[in-house]
């Protein structure tokens, strides 16, 4: 009678557990709904596995003629000036055949309405160093402060500089896929349309310096010890 009480007790605990467990299930399977569809991941808009219905934005160069186009304002201050004008016919530019200075060096720029080349462009800034056998020549003596700047005597366009196309380019005409909204803070009134590279203080502080005295040009021994400096005293001091 007892093995029959414990056997009733025992099916009574288990159709209430499993009773319990039935009402805990949901009614019906729930789906996870996606919150971002590879499509919203880039900035294509099209089917992502396909290019049928795909073509990239068209791009539309200026078509105005050189002298006769609106200057592009610099991105910043001393930005290289972009290209305002038709490039047809005028690339690729090489070092034998660069139809950019035409219209472009400083003694003629203002009657062709174009932008001066700079100072800088006219002035080396490369140390010519030399190999005399196996000895090697340094053009300059840092030790005593010389530099190898030297502006061109006949006002030409230093060698380093005769790839216009490397800095300065020609601008396309079209929607932005991400709309831009840097705002250029210049540092001079007329910044959005001349450098300062161009007879600035700064140029000029650095073509001083070629040919500068032997007493303001030499690192002495006090300059090598730091003396002077802060960082050059000894700690606790």
């Amino acid at each position: 009678m007892k093995t029959l009480g414990k056997l009733t007790l025992s099916l009574a605990v288990a159709a209430t557990v499993l009773f319990t467990g039935c009402n805990d299930a949901p009614s019906k399977q729930e789906v996870a709904k996606p919150t971002i569809t590879e499509a919203s991941l880039g900035l294509r808009k099209t089917n992502l596995y396909t290019e049928d219905s795909t073509a990239a934005e068209q791009t539309n160069y200026r078509k105005a003629s050189a002298g006769g186009a609106a200057k592009i304002n610099r991105a910043f201050q001393d930005a290289p000036p972009m290209i305002p004008h038709d490039t047809e016919g005028m690339l690729p530019i090489t070092i034998g055949s660069n139809q950019c200075t035409g219209c472009h060096m400083p003694e003629v720029a203002s009657m062709m309405g174009a932008t001066p080349i700079p100072v800088s462009h006219l002035t080396d800034f490369r140390p010519k160093h030399t190999l005399v056998g196996q000895d090697f020549k340094p053009a300059t003596n840092n030790m005593k402060n010389e530099v190898a700047i030297s502006k061109n005597k006949d006002g030409k366009l230093v060698g380093a500089r005769f790839n216009c196309s490397q800095c300065h380019a020609p601008q396309s005409q079209g929607n932005l896929a991400v709309e831009n909204t840097f705002e250029a803070e210049y540092t001079t009134k007329d910044g959005a349309n001349k450098s300062t590279w161009d007879e600035s203080q700064f140029m000029h502080g650095i073509l001083t310096t070629v040919g500068g005295t032997k007493e303001s040009g030499i690192v002495t021994s006090k300059d090598i010890a730091n003396k002077d400096s802060v960082s050059g005293k000894p700690l606790g001091h």
